[in-house]
Order: structure tokens, then sequence, then C-alpha cells
């Protein structure tokens, strides 16, 4: 494997304090391994060996009901650590990793962590990482729980499109593939539920799909669909 270059690192927030040596060290204890759409990168409940940053691509994160159903409860971006268990004092995964588009992911031994957390700034981020996906996790449960179902797909593709929307000349466009089933297991709603919802958007000119991609090209319409207050 080629040798990573520290500039990789160096302007992500866990790591932006470090000085250019640290990086180094850093990213010669790393691994780097590429993984394709749908590829499990670690699963809920196994031993959590190892924790992970994602360069390139997009994840979805699935946790799993008592009753045995499967939630997609968040997306992770570019540029995120992700499979931090310790900082939840786990032993294992809370939740599921899947490679939502093709993806680039560095990853350590979990023994390094406590070593981690004594880098300038990278607990302090590891931490506000944290409390955010727990806060987005708790949002979709709340949301699930208590809104009709239309609000729901509503703000699923809004998040969606909030957090890797890319303009085109069509609309913003959601920055990897998603299905009708995907947006069916965020939102704890039948497929064809959510199939009927979005070709009535299409015919009322909200939304733009073909296979596994989304564009919202009037994103203002969708805002109002879900109620999030602006």
């Amino acid at each position: 494997m080629p040798k990573l270059d520290e500039s990789l690192l160096s302007d992500l927030p866990p790591f932006s304090q470090l000085e250019r040596s640290q990086i180094r060290t850093i990213l010669d204890q790393a691994v780097s391994r590429r993984y394709d759409e749908g590829t499990a990168i670690f699963r809920e409940g196994h031993e959590a060996d190892r924790f992970y940053l994602l360069l390139d691509g997009y994840l979805r994160v699935i946790r799993s009901t008592e009753g045995g159903e499967e939630i997609i409860v968040l997306h992770i971006s570019p540029g995120q650590l992700f499979g931090i268990a310790k900082a939840l004092e786990r032993d294992t995964y809370p939740a599921t990793s899947i490679a939502a588009a093709e993806s680039i992911a560095l990853s350590w031994p979990m023994s390094l962590w406590t070593e981690f957390t004594t880098y300038p700034g990278f607990a302090t981020e590891s931490y506000k990482t944290l409390g955010r996906r727990l806060g987005e996790i708790q949002t979709t449960l709340t949301e699930m729980a208590t809104q009709a179902v239309e609000k729901r797909v509503a703000c699923a593709v809004l998040r969606m499109m909030n957090q890797s929307g890319r303009r085109t000349e069509g609309g913003v466009e959601i920055g990897f593939p998603i299905t009708r089933q995907n947006i069916s297991d965020m939102t704890g709603t039948t497929l064809h539920t959510v199939s009927r919802l979005l070709s009535a958007w299409e015919k009322d000119g909200v939304v733009a799909s073909r296979r596994k991609r989304i564009v919202v090209t009037k994103p203002h319409e969708l805002v109002l669909l879900s109620g999030v207050q602006g």
C-alpha cells in the first residue's frame, strides 16, 4: 500500500490540532481498505476490535429493534470517525455499518483508542461526533413514533439532502445511492407507501428519481412537506 500523506488528516477536526509528526505516527498505524457498496464493515453485537475513519463514500448505520426489524438510523459522511464503541464504554459494536456507496476507510486496533484520546482535540471532537449522532438517532426514533408517514419520509429525504446533497442542473442530488426500500427502512413504513409518496412528489415536481438516485427539485416544497420549522 502506498504511504498515506499527512494532508489526508490535517484538516479533519479530530486531527486538526496535531503536529505533522503526530499525524505521521497515526497514519503509520492505520490500515486502509476499500469497501464495495453494500458491504458490511462491522455488525451490531460483534466484538469491537477496531475503530475507523471514513475517507471517501457514505455509510448507513443500522440498528435492530427488539422485534427483529432493521432500521437505518443515520448516515455517515466522509471525514468522520465511526465504530468508536470504546467512547460508549462498550466491547461490542452498537450498530451495523454498511457502505452506502463504494467507500474507503482507515482503521486502527481498538487497543490504540486510549492513546489516541491523549492527542490534542481528538477526544473532544470524538465525543462531539458521538453526541450529534445520538441526537440524530433520537430524532429519527421520535419521528417514527409521533409523525405522520408523509412527514417522516419527507424528513428522511431532507436529512439526506442536507448531509450529502450536490447541486445539479435539475436540483439537489443526494450524494449516495438510495432505494425506496432504504427509505422504508429509515422511516418504519412500507415500501408501497414510500413508492406512493415519491410517485406523488414526482408528479408534483418536488423530486425526480431514477435507479438508486434521488434529486430534490424543489427543496422548499420538501421542507414544507416535512413540517420542519425554518
